[in-house]
């Protein structure tokens, strides 16, 4: 009684002081207005840095992950080392490393510290021999790797074949000893193309690259952006296995933002207004006071309207605000289902009573009513008691309407369903457990009934491995033998269950057609299931093995690579071996003759000697450089190229010759017949073939030089005909695309340009062959791919 007289005396000191009302009211929502405007200015900053944290990890991760990607190149090339620590296939290794990881530019192999293996070398030539254990600036960041026992990514730092990147080495033991390390190569600007930074909005923020110098220990930045940390707003993050860090600058960092400002001006003008509005209001007392008795009027019939209803009502009832939710009546069934007393229920809302699992269909509801979308709903769910069990419910809703009034509040029937709903449970759960079971399993599983000869189980992942459903599966009885592949339905039928009657379990392999027509490789395994020692059930499990069988398809071709590369190798070892012998031969014996001579005279007449041979030594290397450069070249541009514009182009180069000698020729190409090849090898081709007509013409008649272009058997042939002297294949047919063979007298005969065109031929992936009849000419075709 005494707190209700003060506060009645409260109440009546605003009514008396309007004025002081609103100033009190503009002062107190002014602190309000300032308060939050500095609330929500940290809030924004708090924004800002979670999503800066947010784009920097990102990025981050990028490289986290491209670098931890360079682990296995690092492991791989380890582990070419032999038991005598001597790298075995290196540069083929480390070819299919870099196709395999893009974000690598280099590979080495540095034993004792020294660079010795590079591959590419091709403009790497700089850092070969390069001691890491001994320059300064590399030395720590090499025996730190040795340290960690681990990859370690040193820079970035500039490198000595030039440019910028990151090299992680992996210390290599051989025999429990030192051998030294693995290491690989990322061109800084390639990492943070992966890393995703180069695609960043820069207008609010930019990314800053570091490392540590091992020298010095100062920090060095490596983006061009201009980095004052100590004047920036940024976060950062460093970089494993590395001295390394990322950071993310903000560009602009504001005391306040103008928002915020705004918001605040708003706020103080909306605190005049509402002082002013006050000052006017509190002078209206008597009305504000009939008003207040009017609405407690109106609660107070709701009240009694619905009393009699709630407490007679022989299930769980409530009454509840359709927009907040709050429980507004309820009777005891109800209080006593979820284990309150009237008093603390009338405290909750059916966010407090509903089980989060199932609250946010609920709220779904709740609003189509508020919106009028709906007037009424029933459904099962579930909700939490006081103790904190869950119980299922029959819920019932529709709303309480007043006449010519939108509802704003709906009456809700519940009916306890826990015993039913625990039993539904038990039986779904014994189903599911055994269905996840099946589902879990990488494979078709499928069962097969052999009285019947049908079908009678397939598992879901039928759906993820050919693309069919269950329910297609079952329609077609014939579906297995439908979807075999071809050429495999034949051999595939015939190890079948349904033919093969030795009723042991086994598994084969076959190919099998998915929906969209892809070949896959699955291995079926199959067991029986008997009945008084009778077969009655076939059940198996069909795998996709289609990954391995590529892997052993991709292994094969490596191998073959590797077999033919090998043998290109031994060859040009056999080459290089015979040309240069006796190149060294002539050398040394003239610098015998050289050191004997008697008279000035002699050695001079041997130091011109000399320098022939040295000369003859010179084209012997070029003329093997440029067969290096054909085998090497495994990067080829092909593209449609018009025939007769490279026969006039190897006319017009050779037309003195021509001209000279009277050549005639018979061309049979279409004009506008094209050929997908090389342009430089093709050019290289024609002029070869049309210059050795001319050399080893017929002294006797007048060369006539004979082209043609057709298709045979889907390749197009470039045929080369002349009526030379030709050549004896039955003496020379081994040799004739030898280097350095030739086959007359011609004092111009070299033997090197068969050789070359045979290997661009071979480049190309084509074939040349030579049909030739002495005194009678010569022919040349040349198969493209």
């Amino acid at each position: 009684m005494k707190n209700e007289k003060i506060w009645t005396s409260f109440i009546n000191w605003f009514e008396i002081k309007p004025r002081t009302s609103g100033v009190l009211l503009f002062l107190v929502l002014s602190i309000a207005t300032i308060s939050v405007s500095i609330l929500r200015n940290h809030i924004l900053k708090e924004e800002e840095r979670n999503e800066m944290n947010a784009i920097l990890t990102n990025a981050h991760q990028n490289i986290e992950q491209s670098l931890k990607n360079c682990y296995t190149t690092t492991v791989s090339l380890a582990l070419t080392l032999d038991s005598n620590g001597i790298p075995q296939n290196f540069d083929a290794v480390s070819k299919q490393l870099l196709k395999s990881n893009p974000l690598i530019s280099v590979v080495q192999m540095v034993p004792n510290g020294v660079i010795k293996y590079i591959y590419p070398m091709k403009g790497n030539e700089a850092a070969m021999n390069l001691n890491i254990l001994e320059v300064k600036d590399l030395k720590k960041e090499a025996e730190k790797s040795i340290e960690i026992q681990k990859v370690y990514f040193a820079g970035p730092l500039k490198l000595r074949q030039g440019g910028i990147g990151i090299v992680g080495r992996l210390p290599i033991y051989n025999n429990n000893t030192f051998w030294g390390f693995t290491a690989v190569i990322i061109k800084l600007e390639t990492l943070l193309k992966a890393s995703g930074i180069n695609s960043l909005n820069q207008s609010n923020y930019y990314f800053q690259f570091s490392n540590r110098d091992p020298v010095t220990s100062k920090e060095q930045f490596f983006l061009p952006s201009k980095t004052v940390l100590s004047k920036s707003y940024y976060v950062s993050q460093a970089i494993t296995d590395s001295d390394s860090k990322l950071y993310l600058v903000a560009k602009k960092t504001h005391a306040i933002y103008p928002e915020i400002l705004f918001s605040s001006i708003l706020g103080l003008i909306v605190a005049i207004l509402f002082g002013v509005l006050t000052t006017k209001l509190l002078k209206k007392p008597e009305e504000l006071r009939f008003l207040l008795k009017e609405q407690e009027a109106k609660l107070l019939k709701n009240e009694m309207k619905f009393k009699t209803i709630i407490d007679q009502a022989p299930i769980g009832f409530a009454i509840i605000d359709t927009r907040s939710g709050n429980l507004m009546e309820t009777n005891k069934r109800y209080c006593d289902m979820f284990g309150y007393t009237f008093e603390e229920i009338k405290k909750l809302d059916v966010t407090c009573l509903t089980h989060p699992e199932d609250l946010d269909i609920s709220l779904e509801y709740i609003k189509n009513l508020d919106e009028d979308k709906i007037t009424e709903y029933s459904m099962e769910k579930r909700c939490l008691t006081k103790t904190g069990n869950t119980i299922w419910v029959n819920l019932t809703v529709s709303q309480l309407f007043e006449s010519n009034k939108k509802p704003t509040s709906h009456i809700a029937f519940v009916k306890d369903i826990t015993e039913r709903k625990e039993a539904e449970s038990l039986i779904e759960k014994s189903q599911a457990r055994f269905k996840s079971l099946i589902d879990t399993i990488d494979g078709i599983v499928w069962e097969y009934d052999l009285e019947t000869m049908s079908s009678t189980f397939i598992s879901k992942k039928i759906e993820s491995l050919l693309g069919y459903s269950v329910e297609e599966y079952s329609e077609s009885p014939n579906f297995w033998e439908d979807h075999l592949h071809p050429e495999d339905r034949e051999l595939a039928m015939a190890l079948s269950p349904i033919k093969n009657k030795k009723y042991v379990d086994y598994n084969y392999e076959y190919r099998m057609l998915t929906k969209t027509g892809k070949v896959i490789w699955v291995r079926d395994f199959i067991n029986y299931v008997f009945e008084n020692d009778k077969p009655v059930i076939l059940r198996g499990i069909i795998i996709d093995i289609t990954i391995m069988k590529e892997a052993e398809k991709n292994l094969n071709n490596s191998l073959q690579l590797v077999t033919e590369q090998n043998k290109r190798l031994l060859n040009f070892s056999y080459i290089v071996s015979h040309n240069l012998r006796s190149h060294t031969s002539n050398i040394e014996s003239i610098i015998s003759l050289i050191e004997s001579a008697e008279s000035e005279e002699e050695r001079n007449e041997m130091m011109h000697l000399l320098k022939s041979v040295s000369n003859s030594l010179d084209e012997t290397m070029q003329h093997l450089n440029e067969v290096v450069n054909i085998n090497t070249n495994i990067n080829l541009v092909t593209k449609p190229l018009n025939l007769n514009h490279y026969i006039d182009k190897a006319r017009e180069v050779l037309s003195e010759q021509i001209l000279s000698n009277e050549v005639s020729f018979t061309t049979n190409v279409a004009e506008d017949a094209m050929i997908n090849y090389n342009s430089a090898y093709l050019e290289s081709i024609l002029y070869n073939l049309i210059s050795n007509a001319i050399r080893y013409k017929h002294p006797q008649r007048k060369l006539i030089i004979t082209i043609n272009f057709y298709k045979q058997n889907d390749k197009d042939v470039i045929e080369v005909t002349d009526n030379g002297i030709g050549i004896d294949l039955v003496r020379n047919a081994d040799k004739i695309f030898g280097m350095y063979k030739t086959f007359s007298t011609n004092s111009d005969a070299r033997g090197i340009g068969l050789f070359i065109t045979k290997n661009q031929v071979d480049a190309m992936g084509g074939t040349i062959t030579v049909d030739s009849i002495p005194n009678v000419g010569t022919t040349f075709k040349i198969y493209a791919k």
